[in-house]
């Protein structure tokens, strides 16, 4: 007789990701007073059959300080805030340059709000960046 096994029964991967997305939005870099997902500095998010969570998180800066606070606090809030996850694995990607392009049209607009103008269309000028490129998450 065969050897049959469910893989990922009952793993609803969209909602786990959603889920996950909600957890991202809780956790700030404490420079910037906006959160990690509508900043732009989640590059991927992987659910697979079985429920595990791989995030991959960039940085504003290459050299920044609290880097690897802001992967510690975003573990700490999937595995709050997602119980059904089973393994959580968040990692730091310090090759790929983040940009301001990424952050999403939510976190622009409260950025805008924050500081009374479009600082994000003047980070995209400042760094010679073409601004109909848009590269959000």
């Amino acid at each position: 007789m065969p050897n049959f096994r469910c893989v990922g029964v009952g793993v609803n991967r969209e909602e786990i990701k959603r889920k996950v997305i909600e957890a991202l939005k809780e956790v700030y870099d404490p420079e910037i007073p906006v959160d990690v997902y509508n900043l732009g500095l989640v590059y991927d998010i992987n659910v697979d059959d079985e429920g595990n969570v791989k995030v991959v998180l960039g940085a504003t800066a290459p050299g920044c300080p609290v880097a690897y606070m802001i992967v510690a606090q975003a573990e700490e809030a999937i595995r709050r805030k997602v119980p059904e996850a089973k393994n959580v694995q968040v990692e730091l990607d310090l090759y790929r340059p983040w940009d301001p392009r990424r952050i999403t049209k939510e976190g622009r607009e409260k950025l805008k709000a924050l500081y009374g103008y479009d600082i994000v269309e003047e980070m995209i000028k400042r760094m010679g960046l073409d601004s109909d490129n848009q590269q959000g998450a």
